[in-house]
């Protein structure tokens, strides 16, 4: 039943071939290929199909011409030449997406007087389950691009949807507090609404939202950014899990920006933008009169058999606080990755002043213009033999008081938080990837309060 589904649609997709250009055999054996390739038809079907065509190209009448348009013959659709999109005219439109579910089971501690922390990670509230997200929402990718006047061109949209309910009167949008009960709905964040141009030897503009630059790459190189990570919330799951977000890095997040990058020179990209800038979460009202500042400086090389990545990322930011001394909150991040062999690896260290800790401008202050330091680290390996993949990964983000005062007012306020993370993975498919997972975390005040939870995670990410 299968290999005749596979068969028909095989065919059918010849069919549409042969009717938008008969007399395009090379299209149509590259065609046969591809789905071979993708594993889309076996060995013996793929023969089976490229001798019928090979028949039917024999038989079939010689195609009149075609007639070209206006447009010079530019508006035929034809396929892209790789992943999910087509070609009109000059324009090529794609598409890419990911969807994601796991089971996730999360043993916390029942609340208790010593193991309150404020800012802490770690589940306190007893066991939970869920079926949920893990720190990747699904996504749908479109993207329009072209080249006009020797400028490549592009618009780019990005939605990410999850399966988990959502409770928008708790706020935070669609990325808001769970709501597991019946007759609701999931949310959709749109991340990622873009132009962009570019051209050789000039490099690229990017203005719209997008990821920020300043610890991109420490949430782009996390093994749990494809699983779950330390699940938050799981008694009402929202649509993303916090991953190592938090126990390792500050979350990079989605902003408005206006940001250029250059040609790659040997290796070397760098990377600067002006953001809108952020009001603390935390602290009293601003009205901020300058743009933040993000770079980014990457290079990507290769010694022998062992590939490298490293990079270094900034960010600063004045706030103007209507009732309050101003200040202004500034971050680095630097960070390596090494394969060899099967085996890659990843560290990562990031030093920060009135940034806070998670989030962006979380806890960044006391409240009364005085900042807090924060810093932390994640280190982290995975195996790779044929379809199976094992990792783990160790990470921490501490935050220190401002001062004297601050600690006497605020005694549990978070110290470190950490967590340890043990991955295992199957490829089933070029699409399809299932993960198990284990997950230990930890949260700790100043005034020496712990909690700590353990998580399991199992389930599966597609992307195409």
């Amino acid at each position: 039943m299968k290999g005749s589904l596979r068969l028909m649609c095989a065919a059918g997709a010849l069919a549409l071939a042969a009717t938008a250009a008969p007399a395009m055999a090379g299209t149509t054996a590259d065609l046969l290929k591809r789905l071979h390739e993708k594993g889309i038809l076996t060995d013996e079907e793929y023969q089976e199909l490229v001798k019928g065509q090979a028949a039917e190209t024999a038989q079939a009448p010689t195609a009149p011409p075609v007639t070209p348009d206006a447009s010079g013959g530019a508006g035929f659709v034809r396929m892209t030449d790789s992943g999910i999109g087509l070609q009109m005219g000059d324009v090529t439109l794609k598409f890419s997406g990911s969807v994601n579910g796991f089971y996730v089971h999360d043993n916390g501690e029942a609340p208790s007087a010593t193991n309150a922390v404020v800012g802490g990670v770690a589940t306190v509230g007893g066991d939970t389950s869920a079926i949920r997200n893990g720190l990747l929402p699904g996504f749908l990718k479109i993207e329009a691009m072209t080249t006009q006047g020797g400028w490549d061109v592009g618009a780019h949209f990005g939605m990410y949807p999850g399966i988990n309910s959502v409770n928008y009167a708790a706020g935070g949008g669609a990325n808001s507090p769970g709501n597991p009960r019946g007759l609701q709905t999931a949310g959709i964040d749109f991340r990622q609404t873009y132009l962009t141009f570019g051209r050789a030897g000039f490099g690229e503009v990017k203005i719209g939202r997008d990821i920020g630059l300043f610890a991109s790459e420490a949430i782009l190189n996390d093994i749990t950014l494809l699983s779950s990570g330390t699940p938050a919330g799981n008694v009402a799951p929202s649509n993303t899990t916090l991953g190592r977000i938090g126990v390792g890095y500050i979350y990079t997040d989605f902003q408005p920006q206006i940001t250029y990058t250059t040609p790659n020179f040997s290796g070397f990209t760098a990377s600067v933008g002006i953001f809108e800038p952020l009001s603390s979460l935390t602290g009293p009202a601003e009205t901020n009169k300058q743009p933040g500042f993000q770079a980014k400086f990457v290079y990507d090389g290769k010694l022998g058999d062992v590939s490298t990545r490293l990079w270094l990322s900034g960010l600063t930011q004045k706030h103007n606080v209507d009732a309050g001394p101003d200040y202004t909150g500034w971050g680095w991040d630097a960070g390596a990755k090494i394969g060899f062999g099967p085996v890659t690896v990843v560290g990562t260290y990031y030093d920060a002043s009135g940034l806070g800790t998670t989030a962006l401008n979380l806890f960044d202050t006391d409240g009364l213009g005085n900042k807090r330091d924060s810093h932390g680290f994640y280190l982290q390996g995975l195996a790779t033999f044929g379809k199976f993949s094992v990792g783990g990964s160790y990470g921490e983000s501490n935050l220190d008081h401002a001062n004297a005062a601050d600690a006497l007012a605020n005694p549990t306020l978070v110290d470190k938080n950490s967590s340890w993370v043990g991955q295992l993975r199957y490829g089933l498919t070029s699409w399809v990837t299932l993960l198990g997972e284990y997950v230990h975390t930890k949260s700790e005040a100043h005034n020496g309060n712990e909690a700590s939870s353990d998580a399991i995670a199992a389930g599966a990410i597609l992307f195409f």
